[in-house]
C-alpha cells in the first residue's frame, strides 16, 4: 500500500460579528456591497469554501468559486453540498440585498437540480442569484450556476422566510 503524500490547506476569515451588526443599521444591498468590495468582512463559509461575491444589484448576486480538489467527493467531482452551499448563498443573498436595515432572513427549503459535473478542470463558475417574489414574510429566490462558457451546472430554487422585527 503506497501512502500518498497529504495535502493541506489554510485560510482565514473575518469576525462574522461585524457583518452581522451592520445588518442591524444597514439596508441589505448595503451590507453586501460591502462584503463585495471588502469593507466588511463575508461569512466565514465564503472563505471555507473560496467563493466570493462578485456583484450587487437590488434583486441580483452573482458568487464565484474555482473548483479545487479540496471540494470533491470520494467519486473525483465537486461535492453536491458545494453547490447547494453557493447556490443557497445566491438565493438568499439575492433576497437580502432587497431588505431594509433590520431584516433578517433565512432558507424555508432548497430545491437543487444537477445537471453537470464539476471539477478542478471546469475553471471559474458564477452563481446568479435573483429574486422572483419578496412579500411581507416570504421570499422565493432562483439560482443559476454555470461555467466559463455559459453551460448551466445547476439550478436552485428557494422559499425564504423574512424576518421583520
Amino acid at each position: 500500500m503506497t501512502t500518498e503524500p497529504t495535502r493541506e490547506r489554510t485560510y482565514a476569515w473575518g469576525d462574522p460579528a461585524v457583518s452581522a451588526a451592520e445588518v442591524m443599521t444597514s439596508a441589505g444591498i448595503d451590507v453586501l456591497r460591502g462584503i463585495a468590495e471588502g469593507r466588511l468582512p463575508a461569512a466565514p463559509i465564503a472563505a471555507t469554501l473560496g467563493m466570493g461575491l462578485e456583484s450587487v444589484e437590488p434583486g441580483k448576486v452573482v458568487f464565484t468559486l474555482d473548483p479545487a480538489e479540496f471540494h470533491y467527493n470520494p467519486i473525483g467531482s465537486v461535492h453536491g453540498g458545494v453547490y447547494a452551499t453557493i447556490l443557497d448563498s445566491a438565493t438568499g443573498c439575492a433576497v437580502h440585498s432587497m431588505l431594509p436595515a433590520g431584516v433578517g432572513y433565512t432558507s424555508l427549503d432548497l430545491t437543487v437540480k444537477f445537471l453537470r459535473a464539476m471539477t478542478t478542470t471546469t475553471g471559474r463558475v458564477r452563481c446568479t442569484g435573483t429574486v422572483t417574489h419578496l412579500g411581507g414574510r416570504t421570499a422565493l429566490a432562483e439560482a443559476r450556476l454555470t461555467d466559463g462558457a455559459d453551460r448551466l451546472l445547476a439550478t436552485a430554487t428557494s422559499s425564504i422566510l423574512v424576518m421583520r422585527p
